[in-house]
């Protein structure tokens, strides 16, 4: 249930744009606290753990604390990725609210030296060049991309981080991120097709993330390579048939994280034709009653992959970085869609 609902509201909390940092994000305090909270209370719990690992012997076996130090918590790596995500984001955008404490201290347990070496130890573990490739390597590469942001617009007074707090976990995590851009440097040319699922082997959610993340941080060899295979795997596409959606196990949209992506790869000139294309059915006065949220069983919090329809959503987890895709409201943390707004006015891609 933590699980569920952290996804469904960190979602809606991501939706300010990058690029477009004053704008902040339409949450209550009350909201903001309830993140806070919920990241804070699973980052170092370890139990349940739900650990996809490859084993060469018994010597392998291990509990989670040690096999990836820093990533242990929220019940699998890649969502204790996106909670410490979550933390940076809230420090970032409100480095003085009562939250802040918390947050700073908990950041700071977690992003150690020897921590992180541990995670990059795992990592280069016979048998491990596909973990977690491509969604939780791209969470991971929005969490530092969240803390240069952080770093270059720290704001506020008073006990919140300054921008040498975001700089020294930014040092401590740049082992593992040297690893985690060459695995998906080292994939991308042998990736023939995109994947169109809702779930976490999306190629456009992961791209997205990680072409923000190439971009803040000038990795230039890793933009070449996502716009030329977004390019070759999106820009023909047309009438995507968002009536299909959700399959029965999504909390990403393939139709509109796909969108998100190209507005990221398509001049901002061109794009409303492609979207006008892409999906023929948006309205261009920017209303969204075409748009309708998934909906999660209430009848059992731990139905596992039935509760991720519950977070269906548009929005980062999903489009973090999207003015296109993402003018949130605080619902229910279980039905975020927001509204999209025209295809006339689109953010422009670097």
């Amino acid at each position: 249930m933590i699980r569920r609902t952290t996804l469904g509201l960190m979602m809606t909390l991501a939706a300010v744009a990058a690029g477009n940092a004053q704008e902040e994000p339409m949450a209550s305090t009350e909201d903001l606290s309830r993140f806070a909270r919920l990241a804070l209370d699973c980052v170092h719990r370890e139990y349940p753990n739900q650990i996809s690992h490859v084993m060469q012997s018994d010597a392998d076996a291990a509990p989670p604390r040690r096999l990836t130090p820093v990533f242990y918590g929220c019940y699998d790596w890649h969502s204790a990725v996106h909670a410490h995500w979550l933390l940076v984001r809230l420090l970032h955008l409100y480095p003085d609210a009562g939250f802040a404490g918390p947050a700073r201290e908990a950041l700071a347990v977690s992003f150690t030296a020897d921590k992180v070496a541990g995670e990059v130890a795992y990592f280069q573990g016979a048998g491990r060049a596909g973990f977690e490739r491509p969604y939780g390597l791209a969470w991971f590469l929005q969490l530092t991309a969240e803390l240069r942001a952080a770093q270059q617009s720290v704001r506020g007074a008073g006990p919140a981080p300054r921008s040498a707090d975001f700089q020294t976990w930014l040092d401590a995590l740049a082992p593992l991120e040297e690893v985690i851009a060459e695995r998906l440097q080292s994939w991308l040319p042998d990736l023939l097709y995109p994947v169109r699922s809702g779930t976490h082997n999306q190629t456009a959610f992961a791209f997205a993330l990680a072409l923000d993340w190439a971009r803040i941080a000038g990795h230039d060899k890793l933009e070449t390579l996502l716009v030329e295979k977004s390019r070759r795997f999106y820009a023909d596409d047309r009438d995507c048939p968002l009536a299909y959606e959700p399959s029965g196990e999504d909390f990403l949209s393939p139709c509109l994280m796909e969108a998100d992506l190209m507005r990221r790869i398509i001049p901002a000139a061109d794009y409303p034709a492609w979207l006008s294309d892409f999906l023929p059915g948006i309205p261009r006065d920017g209303t969204a009653g075409w748009l309708h949220p998934g909906a999660g069983p209430d009848s059992d919090p731990t139905a596992n992959r039935l509760i991720w329809m519950g977070s269906i959503s548009p929005g980062p987890g999903i489009c973090k970085p999207s003015p296109l895709l993402c003018r949130p409201t605080i619902r229910a943390a279980r039905r975020c869609w927001p509204p999209l707004p025209s295809i006339s006015a689109p953010a422009s891609p670097r």
